[in-house]
């Protein structure tokens, strides 16, 4: 998908979204009821999302250390951004990873040990979610209005975490079934006619060398860059509750009785589920799952308001700002490239790239 393809249907579906729910949920006390609300508690919620970024950046500057990297505070704050406009502009939230690899790349880390972080990055903070399944599941019964809907996403996501905690953790025990495996999906995606047969021994070289490097990286983190992987862990853990407190406090600047656990354990679930729409950055799904859960906590006609301000306030903002690193460390022309993984030669060549220490 091309940036201007993804950023099109990014924002066609967050506008028409936006503006739907704004028009079924306002009525005539909407508005009285946000004139009252109280502007400290209101700031209160920027400066947690102005902590979110500081604290990603921080859990990627330590994760680039436990690799046996280094990168400035400055470039790390700008990978965060660009994270967040990447997801918003691919289907499943996928092109973060990608764009954070160029930067980095950039910057004299080898593609290796940027696919090892990204991946860490994004593996802890599935981790840290996934962690909400055992008490959804306990509390499920104490959980306002949740539905058999509910409860049925609730044991999907379990099955999905299981098969995909077995996969991680068998790439690291057993990576040569792993490649097995791997080499009889490509061979199998070849007969049935989705890859090229020409395309079939690089493609399977290229798996096998990424996960000799992924493993090798990864046993990094848990020898030489132990202490700073550990600090980056609590870090993510540190970021995602500032990241889920930011919308209970939106709750309380507008006076409504906020149930905290109640919320941060919905919101937890909610964001997991984003991670599998397949519209760029979840646009759509997010504004109006966004909206729903505010109306679990607050009547509708201030929860559509909400739902678009939450998303405003913690994605479009950063979305925003990764646009403008997008433009002045690729450009667009590059863009492009980054996206549809046109830049194999400097992936192939990654062995020879100097890291700067």
């Amino acid at each position: 998908m091309s940036v201007k393809k993804g950023l099109t249907i990014f924002l066609l579906l967050s506008v028409v979204v936006c503006g739907a729910i704004l028009v079924f949920s306002i009525d005539k006390t909407s508005f009285d009821i946000f004139r009252h609300a109280d502007p400290i508690k209101l700031v209160l919620s920027i400066l947690l999302v102005a902590m979110v970024w500081l604290l990603d950046a921080l859990k990627l500057f330590l994760l680039t250390r436990a690799a046996g990297a280094r990168i400035s505070c400055r470039l790390s704050i700008e990978l965060t951004w660009i994270n967040y406009f990447g997801a918003a502009i691919t289907p499943m939230q996928s092109g973060g990873g990608p764009f954070q690899m160029y930067i980095m790349y950039q910057n004299g880390i080898s593609v290796g040990k940027s696919i090892a972080i990204t991946l860490v990055r994004t593996i802890l903070t599935m981790l840290i979610l996934g962690l909400t399944i055992p008490f959804a599941l306990i509390f499920a019964d104490d959980l306002p209005h949740i539905g058999w809907g509910a409860r049925g996403f609730i044991f999907y996501v379990v099955i999905f975490s299981l098969v995909a905690w077995s996969f991680i953790v068998l790439s690291l025990v057993r990576p040569n079934i792993v490649k097995r495996l791997l080499g009889k999906s490509i061979v199998k995606l070849k007969h049935l006619g989705v890859l090229k047969p020409g395309r079939v021994a690089r493609l399977l070289k290229h798996v096998n060398r990424e996960i000799d490097v992924y493993n090798e990286n990864f046993r990094a983190f848990m020898t030489t860059g132990r202490r700073c992987f550990v600090s980056g862990a609590f870090v993510a853990f540190v970021q995602l509750l500032a990241q889920l407190s930011v919308m209970p406090c939106m709750i309380w600047s507008i006076g409504f009785e906020v149930m905290y656990f109640e919320c941060v354990l919905i919101q937890a679930l909610f964001l997991f589920l984003l991670y599998f729409i397949p519209t760029p950055g979840g646009s759509g799904a997010a504004e109006g799952g966004a909206a729903l859960v505010f109306s679990l906590f607050v009547p509708w006609n201030v929860a559509g308001m909400l739902g678009v301000g939450w998303r405003l306030l913690t994605e479009y903002t950063g979305i925003f700002f990764g646009a403008i690193v997008a433009a002045k460390s690729i450009g667009w022309s590059l863009v492009n490239q980054v996206m549809s993984g046109r830049n194999a030669e400097t992936e192939d060549s990654d062995d020879d790239h100097p890291e700067e220490d």
